[in-house]
């Protein structure tokens, strides 16, 4: 990683001057590799997931300088909406359809055998990938960047608390249909974009988003409801 950081250290200079592309650049390398992940059934697929959270937790490092919005902020409504999201997500889910999910639900238990270390990593892996490092992808990039593009292209002239009606809808939208839990996504994007709204900072809803993720992943864990990942 350390050889990969100082020979890809130039081209991440360069974004310096490209503000929307250091936003979106980690994003989208971040679902490449999950479209390529679920198209796979064997242990590929969780090797790729590691390898995606590494990426993804070295691409959000590299940028951070140009990203100052990217500050984690803990408060109570931030727990709040966390939780609350959470437990939409989880009472929802039997009550509407779902997109389709390539292949099996994830469950290294079924790939590398019942309790095995391999498949306990590739959980805490995944646990810790969706709780550090997906809130931080996932909100540079939604409301960051795309809910203040929508509204002025010069979007870094847009404060992150500016109320836009058609933004708000269509980023939540898009986020949720970014999900195969789409309904429970899209009510999960206008919360976490309320909450930006409310604050006026991108913090709160990185905290939020990492707080129902964490209890998404202790409640797969607990519950065997591998379906939700």
């Amino acid at each position: 990683m350390w050889y990969l950081s100082a020979r890809l250290k130039p081209l991440f200079t360069k974004l310096e001057s490209s503000p929307g592309l250091v936003r979106i650049a980690p994003f989208a390398s971040f679902l490449v590799l999950t479209l390529c992940q679920e198209q796979f059934d064997g242990s590929l697929r969780y090797w790729l997931y590691l390898a995606k959270t590494l990426l993804g937790a070295w691409m959000m490092w590299m940028v951070r300088r140009w990203v100052p919005e990217m500050r984690w902020a803990f408060s109570l409504e931030a727990v709040i909406i966390g939780v609350f999201v959470f437990a939409v997500w989880v009472g929802l889910d039997p009550w509407y359809p779902k997109l389709g999910k390539a292949g099996s639900p994830w469950n290294p238990h079924l790939t590398f055998g019942e309790d095995s270390s391999i498949a306990w990593t590739c959980v805490a892996g995944r646990i810790l990938g969706s709780t550090l490092v997906v809130p931080l992808v996932e909100e540079v990039f939604y409301r960051s960047f795309f809910y203040r593009f929508i509204i002025n292209s010069e979007f870094q002239n847009v404060v992150l608390g500016k109320l836009s009606a058609a933004s708000f809808i269509v980023t939540s939208v898009l986020f949720g249909l970014s999900h195969h839990e789409w309904l429970a996504g899209i009510l999960c994007g206008l919360a976490y974009q309320g909450l930006v709204c409310w604050r006026n900072r991108l913090g709160d809803a990185i905290a939020a988003h990492a707080i129902t993720n964490l209890l998404l992943g202790c409640w797969v864990v607990w519950k065997g409801a591998w379906h939700f990942w």
